[in-house]
């Protein structure tokens, strides 16, 4: 009956996240600055958390691991785009904070369609943010749905674990809007950190001695585990491996839900020193990789199935007390919550902002754009929830293939603040073809160049297409894009 101790534990966890995401958004206005952007008064503390969360998703305890596992080397990308991705943020994130605070952008689609003067591209942006946002949110799902299921000894079954998180996430993010996102992602950000660092270093020590024996005795017995380009069984070639790193830099700061987080700044410092100290989060996923290393020599791949299980088999076959268990798989819930509400809220925000008050000319109040972000929160919330159940793909892979479509706005970021010439149909007949070609190079309709990513491909063909129509079209007007260069 070790099980049950162990669910007692992840649910006192639940009720508390829930308790307090929904005690966030108490007493406050009820206004769309408010609901999506926290009446722009988040400080360095609260910033550093929420940022943060967006790294230490479902992957960071289940389907990192899983890769340095079974990839090895090529997990070391996830460090790489971690301590880089927000850096471009530099460039823009004070600019669109600044712009935000002037003409009261809460989206990152406001931003751009308002530099482009045109309500289609902001449709077509928040359409392409939404079905990213369903991959993303059914990753941390599929995350939360492995949580319960190895808790419970799989008297949880996935669609059960995934429903589960859904309405605990879905109820704090419909009352406290990003107030209450930011609340949990501090908890639950300091909770999954020392969590990652304890486990990944217990497992080095109690089973190697320590890391460098560790990896000492994996290059013994697997040399080529810890390089990249081998083409062993599953290696990943440099192309591959250049390319996922390079289009998770590119896209990070392109995510609506992180781009959207320079409007909930207290001040321009504020966001500086987020983007500063942010590469620190990479250094907190390092323990994480040591866990899914420590399996190499403990156990083949056949006997546990599918890589991204390689965290529960270490502890379930190391005899931890239960309620130890229920803390570790609290840790990794952590991880997948505090991305799938962020991503879930910002879901629910484009869609309501972004096509529904675009496509209406009835000017909305506060209160009914609010309602209108609430209920959009619950819509997306369900279709990610039916596409974990029901779709497959490993965890990472469902992260890496979101990302060649969201990277796909990087043109249009840079051409609102630095190039004077870019058009609106530049931007449309770019970003269109960019992302469809990532998708038929995804689902296999095309084949890779050179095995390089599909969002990589796309971006280039964005590129190209962008320059070349809006050199070909009328500039648009110096006083309106002065606003913005």
């Amino acid at each position: 009956m070790n099980w049950i101790a162990t669910l007692v534990v992840v649910f006192v966890y639940l009720f508390f996240v829930l308790f307090l995401g929904s005690f966030a958004g108490r007493k406050q206005e009820t206004s769309v600055a408010e609901y999506i952007a926290a009446s722009r008064s988040l400080g360095f503390i609260v910033m550093y958390f929420l940022m943060g969360g967006a790294i230490f998703s479902a992957f960071a305890y289940i389907g990192g691991p899983g890769w340095a596992y079974k990839r090895g080397a090529a997990s070391f990308y996830i460090l790489g785009y971690c301590a880089l991705g927000l850096l471009p943020w530099w460039i823009w994130g004070p600019r669109a904070a600044r712009m935000g605070k002037k003409f009261n952008y809460v989206t990152q689609a406001q931003l751009f369609a308002d530099r482009f003067q045109s309500k289609e591209l902001s449709v077509i942006i928040a359409v392409i943010s939404i079905i990213a946002f369903i991959q993303y949110i059914t990753l941390q799902m599929k995350g939360c749905a492995y949580v319960f299921e190895i808790a419970s000894e799989g008297r949880i079954p996935m669609w059960a674990g995934a429903l589960i998180a859904y309405v605990v996430v879905l109820a704090y993010v419909f009352f406290g809007g990003v107030r209450g996102v930011a609340w949990t992602h501090v908890f639950q950000g300091a909770f999954m950190v020392v969590m990652a660092w304890i486990l990944g270093l217990y497992f080095c020590y109690e089973l190697y001695g320590g890391p460098t024996e560790m990896f000492r005795q994996i290059t013994e017995a697997k040399p080529n585990h810890l390089l990249v380009g081998t083409g062993e069984e599953f290696d990943i070639s440099y192309a591959s491996y250049a390319s996922a790193l390079l289009v998770s830099v590119l896209g990070f700061a392109m995510w609506p839900h992180l781009f959207m987080k320079a409007y909930t700044a207290k001040s321009e410092k504020v966001l500086k020193q987020t983007i500063a100290m942010y590469p620190t989060f990479a250094i907190m996923l390092i323990p994480v990789l040591f866990i899914g290393f420590a399996g190499v020599q403990q156990v083949p791949l056949e006997v546990i199935g599918e890589s991204d299980r390689i965290l529960p088999w270490m502890f379930t076959n190391m005899n931890f007390h239960p309620l130890l268990v229920g803390l570790i798989l609290a840790a990794a819930l952590a991880a997948a919550m505090s991305t799938q509400d962020a991503v879930t809220h910002a879901a629910g925000s484009v869609f309501a902002q972004d096509i529904v008050k675009v496509l209406t000319k009835r000017e909305q109040t506060d209160k009914k754009a609010t309602w209108w972000i609430r209920i959009s929160v619950v819509g997306f919330g369900l279709i990610a929830y039916l596409v974990a159940v029901f779709g497959g793909q490993a965890l990472v892979d469902l992260l890496l293939g979101a990302y060649g479509a969201i990277v796909q706005f990087l043109p249009i970021a840079f051409a609102t603040f630095f190039w004077p010439r870019a058009t609106k149909v530049g931007a449309i007949c770019g970003i269109l073809p960019g992302v469809t070609l990532n998708y038929l190079i995804e689902f296999g309709v095309l084949p890779k160049i050179w095995d390089i990513h599909p969002g990589i491909q796309g971006l280039a063909l964005n590129i190209i297409i962008f320059v070349v129509v809006s050199f070909l079209t009328k500039p648009p007007a110096k006083e309106h894009v002065s606003k913005f260069i």
